[in-house]
């Protein structure tokens, strides 16, 4: 199978000549909030611009409530001597970093391109984000450009548009250089993708000469298994591609359960240029299932007196299985051949049910309590939405079919639970004021009907101002009927995004904050559902302090997450202010899952995440206690991405009944250390290495607060590793994690 949507990953490379080929932009920058195009002139007097890094958000440098517009300018000579140094000689190329939301690029006041393209587009068009801070921005001219000024000072101009969350120029330096070699030798890491086959892994890469002149070298491609730092050749051949030239390299290794990576290494025959380039394969740490039942997921659940109540236990093991459940509550019933526990109950209280899960293999058995009370979601949700991989694009065809693999891929046996519609589902209101969906969605009920039959939650997506993020209709003056509408539809679950109550708020005081909020809670509470409360407001006025006290049970601590390292590691590893505020019934949300195939819609491609860097996003949110949300597409899913999503030891941290978010303990250099308690008394820790290459660890526990012998388990391996007392000593790979639960003798 080839890739819809093809990336191109351009190779690193090492040469004696890059640093002298190379000026840095890092340093110098001027910014001015607004908008105004002549700023994009060279003679634009800039000297009281405010100085700014381009190594972070423009809101963490003093301009915290500002989304719109803002200018970048710096001052540079750019010197002949780069095109002198350079094997080849036609392009300039101007890098960037990566940007929030979207960009167009002058130079000298002439525009080069916007959003990484040549092509100028209506403002509109421009400021669309979808995705555009994702890609590192990088702007390719002619050096016979009229506008280039050699040798003497040139004016960079950058206007960037923000439309929500953090902005400005936030990841990597700015940069100067001469396209060479290195950008025209392409390996396509995404022409084909990585294949289990029995006990082989198997892909196909491209190369691909994309300059005007014949490259001709070496080509060499190996295979390193970093822990047991084994090396297997692949592949040594000396290969000559004309211009725009394509030549496929099938690579073929046995699989393994460890880091694991495919190196490649070219060697140019005319100048010695040596480019490296190197692709992380996928390993399968979780251990295949039992055909002998087991029950999964969350062992507490809270329902509100006289509420709908809607519970599917979550079980694995060899089909048919069939199901009890002693000691339910009035009101509650269960359909003992699918698990599916339905009803109501009036008392409150709560109730300690046996669930038993039977088959032909055996018997398992787990104690579910549930709480009839005040409080709902007393674990965080686990289900999919709809957004990172369909985006505006999605429809009811969509949602019904990734519901049903969630039932055939057996997602729903490990406790995922809801479906949700994310933006662009609405198309305006009736005469009587009520919100209606558009042509992609026309049974919205039958869908929600549909869903609760399979045993799984049913969520929607709307914004307290008129318009959605995506430009839909919003829940502005209609926030009680929408409430009203949602619940008659058999909602679960409402995502409620800030987006264009920007306009209507008269500030970013915590009263104008809260006031939307408040509203539509005072609406979902009036209904005959419980209905899961979504703040979806980006972590502005600290959302985490007031979420829980104006009926949120989730709130985004964040912007927008991507598939990348940097979006991942950077909204991470900076959830530590929160901690305290996240329980049973009130979580921190750093943002949706980005494992699998994503694309925002309709496009899509796999995750840019190597498979440590996703070790690390799936470990690092269930110690976070973080809201699990699927955010791709289902139909796609992969050994590699079932085995991330599927294994319950590592969900069961997640879902633990204690709700305690994880704290970092330990920070050394590249090193950190999360723990996370848990209801048992055992603890969570996750040893994680943010940097480039593997780092061997000691971890000291009583430094960590362990006394004496504890048992150290790995969690994604499912396996005790042994007792230690005193220090545990292990290899983190790059940007991975090792997942471990210690319990005390």
């Amino acid at each position: 199978m080839k890739f819809i949507f093809t990336l191109i990953i351009l190779l690193l490379f090492s040469w004696s000549e890059v640093v002298a080929s190379t000026v840095n932009l890092e340093k110098g920058w001027k910014f001015k909030a607004g908008d105004n195009l002549t700023w994009a002139k060279p003679d634009v007097d800039d000297s009281k611009w405010e100085s700014i890094s381009t190594g972070q958000s423009w809101e963490s440098q003093g301009h915290e409530n500002y989304d719109g517009f803002g200018w970048y300018r710096i001052r540079m000579v750019i010197p002949s001597s780069l095109k002198e140094s350079a094997y080849l000689k036609d392009s300039l190329q101007f890098i960037l970093g990566k940007v929030d939301d979207d960009d167009q690029f002058y130079l000298n006041g002439v525009f080069i391109g916007q959003n990484n393209s040549k092509h100028q587009t209506s403002d509109s068009a421009f400021r669309n984000g979808n995705g555009f801070y994702l890609p590192e921005r990088k702007y390719t001219i002619s050096t016979n450009h009229p506008d280039i000024l050699w040798d003497k000072e040139n004016i960079i101009a950058v206007r960037i548009f923000d439309q929500g969350g953090g902005g400005g120029m936030y990841a990597g330096i700015p940069s100067i250089s001469m396209a060479d070699i290195s950008q025209y030798l392409v390996i396509d890491k995404r022409a084909d993708f990585y294949k289990f086959e029995g006990n082989y892994i198997k892909k196909t890469f491209v190369v691909r000469n994309t300059s005007n002149v014949v490259l001709n070298g070496n080509l060499s491609i190996a295979v390193k298994l970093e822990e047991s730092r084994k090396e297997i050749s692949i592949a040594d051949s000396d290969i000559d591609l004309k211009s725009g030239e394509i030549k496929e390299f099938p690579v073929s290794f046995d699989v393994s359960n460890e880091p694991t990576k495919v190196q490649f290494t070219f060697k140019h025959r005319d100048s010695n240029l040596i480019i490296n380039d190197v692709d992380e394969s996928p390993y399968i740490l979780t251990p295949k299932l039992s055909e002998t039942p087991a029950i999964n997921g969350a062992r507490v659940v809270g329902v509100r007196p006289n509420k709908i109540f809607l519970f599917t236990i979550p079980a694995t093991g060899l089909c048919p299985i069939t199901f009890d459940a002693k000691g339910l509550p009035d009101g509650l019933i269960l359909d003992k051949k699918t698990g599916i526990i339905t009803g109501k109950v009036a008392k409150q209280g709560e109730y300690k049910v046996t669930l038993t899960a039977k088959n032909i293999k055996g018997e398992a058995s787990n104690i579910l309590t549930i709480k009839v009370g005040t409080q709902i979601m007393l674990t965080p949700p686990m289900g999919w939405n709809s957004w990172n991989c369909w985006g505006l694009s999605v429809d009811e065809e969509k949602v019904l079919q990734s519901a049903k693999i969630f039932k055939e891929k057996g997602l729903i046996n490990h406790g995922w639970t809801y479906i949700n519609i994310d933006d662009g589902w609405q198309a305006g209101r009736n005469a009587d004021g009520e919100i209606v969906p558009n042509k992609n969605f026309t049974h919205v009920r039958t869908l929600s009907d549909s869903l609760h039959q399979m045993g799984l939650k049913f969520g929607i997506y709307s914004s307290p101002g008129p318009l959605t993020c995506g430009g839909y209709t919003g829940s502005y003056r209609h926030e009680i009927q929408d409430a009203k509408t949602y619940a008659k539809w058999g909602v679960d679950y409402l995502k409620y995004d800030w987006c264009s109550y920007a306009t209507i708020a008269k500030d970013r005081s915590l009263p104008e904050l809260m006031k939307p909020y408040l509203l539509m809670n005072k609406g979902l509470m009036q209904n005959d559902r419980d209905i899961v409360y979504s703040l979806c407001q980006y972590g502005m006025g600290d959302v985490w302090k007031w979420g829980a006290g104006i009926g949120g049970n989730l709130w985004r601590t964040t912007g927008d997450i991507g598939d990348m390292w940097e979006a991942l590691s950077a909204i991470g590893f900076s959830q530590t202010q929160n901690a305290d505020y996240a329980g049973p019934g009130h979580w921190n949300d750093p943002d949706m899952l980005t494992v699998g195939w994503v694309g925002w819609g309709p496009n899509l491609h796999p995750s840019r995440l190597t498979a440590n860097e996703q070790y690390t996003h799936i470990s690092l949110w269930c110690l976070l206690s973080a809201p699990l949300l699927i955010g791709c597409d289902v139909s796609r899913l992969d050994d590699f991405t079932l085995n991330l999503l599927t294994n319950d030891e590592v969900i069961a941290i997640d879902q633990d009944p204690l709700g305690k978010q994880a704290i970092p303990v330990y920070k050394s250099g590249n090193i950190q250390i999360w723990l996370k308690e848990l209801e048992d008394g055992s603890k969570a820790i996750g040893i994680f290495n943010l940097g480039a290459d593997p780092e061997k660890v000691t971890v000291h526990l009583s430094d960590l607060g362990f006394k004496g012998v504890h048992t150290i388990r790995d969690i994604w391996q499912q396996k005790d590793i042994g007792e230690f007392k005193g220090t545990y000593e292990t290899t983190v790979s790059n940007h991975g994690v090792k997942f471990l639960k210690l319990t005390a003798k």
